[in-house]
Formats: C-alpha cells, structure tokens, sequence
C-alpha cells in the first residue's frame, strides 16, 4: 500500500471545499441581482444575514467543512506520518469523503434536515471509526 494514497481523500474534500464556496457566490450574487438588493445591507451581520437566508444553505455547508472535516484532514497526516495507511483507512476515507459529499449536496440545495442529518451522522461514525482504529492499533 502507498502510504501518500490517503492523500487523494483528502484532495478529494478540498475540491469538494472549493465546490461549494464557488457555488455559494454563485448562489449569492445571483440572489442579490436577482433581489436587486443593495450589496451594502450585506456588512452588517444581522441584516445581512436576514437579507441572504433564502440562499443560506451553500454558506452554512461551507462554514461546515471546516468544522469536523479538520479532524479527518489531522487523521490522514497522521496516518501518512506514521506509515499505518492500509485498504481499510482508504476504504473508511474515501467513505467519509463520498458521505461528506452527499451531505454538501443535501445542504447547498434543498436541504431536508432529516436526510442531511441521516447522512452527517453516518459520516460521524466513519470518522469516529477511523479514529478509535488509530488510537487503539498500537
């Protein structure tokens, strides 16, 4: 096994990062042009807020990947660093990476809070999985 193959999941997630974020000022801009609202309301926060919440959804999605996904990021370097890659961390990366992607999709278009939750948390316990194999391989 190629120890740097846990780097495709990880390039994969920072792709699937840039999707969104590229997305979210598509949806946006096209929001306030459609909306003719002056661009002006959007710094203050509240307002701003308020005024972008019927397209809140690729913004909220992007603020997440920088939440959990940290950990996953942490866990594939040290992997890599530590030479314990092998088929299942791979297999349990590209998983976390393809649900990761499923909940990005859920919530940056219609964004039904069951499905999205059903999927996070599957992605949670590949995550936490990954984790409890490293902490306790020796």
């Amino acid at each position: 096994m190629e120890q740097q193959q846990i780097f495709d999941p990880m390039a994969a997630l920072v792709f699937l990062t840039f999707l969104v974020c590229v997305f979210m000022y598509y949806t946006r801009i096209g929001f306030i042009r459609e909306q003719k609202l002056d661009p002006e309301i959007l710094k203050n926060k509240g307002a701003g807020e308020k005024a972008l919440a019927p397209v809140a959804g690729p913004s909220d999605n992007l603020k997440n990947l920088f939440e959990m996904p940290v950990l996953f990021y942490l866990l594939c370097v040290v992997l890599f660093v530590s030479g314990k890659v092998d088929a299942m961390y791979l297999n349990l990366a590209w998983a976390y990476v393809g649900l990761r992607t499923v909940h990005s999709l859920i919530q940056s278009t219609y964004n039904r809070i069951v499905h999205r939750f059903g999927v996070y948390t599957l992605s949670m316990f590949v995550l936490v999985w990954m984790w409890l194999r490293f902490v306790y391989s020796g």
